[in-house]
């Protein structure tokens, strides 16, 4: 993957002129960011102050066809899947990877080591703290009544604590705390606050474990240690 990384790298004036990859002004690549074919980096958003900046740690791998607009910050070790887009005004933390076509709008928080996979989407003023584990087709939701009056001025994104993991086809309504290290089944609608280290599942989702209490059926032995 390096190798591959190092060839896209050393293309690089040539790619920018093929029009493969579109590298803002706002953003100055350094010899250890690998950027795949094409990408559109620094986009400025609709109305930005001519000096946005777009700010990427060192060691990224971002790859084909992800669109990052200006004005967001984002640390060390980051990766992309294909397709990704990022608005403005997002600050993302160390080693976190963002999985293919997933959207992240503007003003969303992302802490350090937090995995979102596939085709998620994160919508504004949603905030993701270390460790989560958001799984594929997962949707965060920020507004109570869509096309509402006020509705720009009330939206409220989740708040998803240390260590929580959710389970794929998952729906977070607007507002809702995840406690640290709680587990969301696959296909859950959490529609309140989920208290630490619980399980819940279904729609609406109800508690029915601790995550810390889980055990493999056939050895019995805790499936997460702490």
């Amino acid at each position: 993957m390096h190798h591959d990384a190092l060839y896209l790298l050393e293309e690089d004036n040539k790619l920018q002129k093929n029009g493969l990859v579109h590298i803002g002004t706002s953003l100055k690549m350094r010899e250890n960011q690998f950027v795949e074919p094409y990408c559109l980096l620094g986009i400025p958003p609709k109305n930005a102050d001519s000096d946005t900046k777009l700010q990427i740690g060192d060691h990224c791998y971002i790859r084909s066809h992800t669109v990052i607009y200006a004005g967001t910050k984002i640390g060390s070790h980051f990766q992309t899947g294909h397709s990704v887009q990022i608005r403005e005004r997002c600050v993302i933390g160390d080693n976190v990877s963002i999985g293919s076509k997933t959207v992240l709008e503007h003003q969303v928080i992302i802490e350090d080591n937090v995995r979102i996979h596939t085709q998620a989407f994160i919508p504004e003023f949603t905030i993701i703290k270390k460790g989560a584990w958001i799984g594929p087709n997962v949707v965060f939701t920020n507004a109570d009544f869509p096309l509402g009056r006020e509705v720009k001025d009330r939206l409220q994104g989740p708040i998803i604590e240390e260590n929580v993991i959710i389970g794929a086809n998952s729906t977070i309504l607007p507002g809702v705390r995840l406690g640290a290290g709680c587990l969301v089944g696959a296909g859950s609608v959490v529609t309140r606050d989920v208290e630490p280290d619980a399980v819940v599942v279904g729609n609406p989702a109800r508690k029915i474990k601790l995550r810390s209490q889980l055990r493999y059926q056939d050895t019995q032995e805790l499936v997460y240690s702490y």
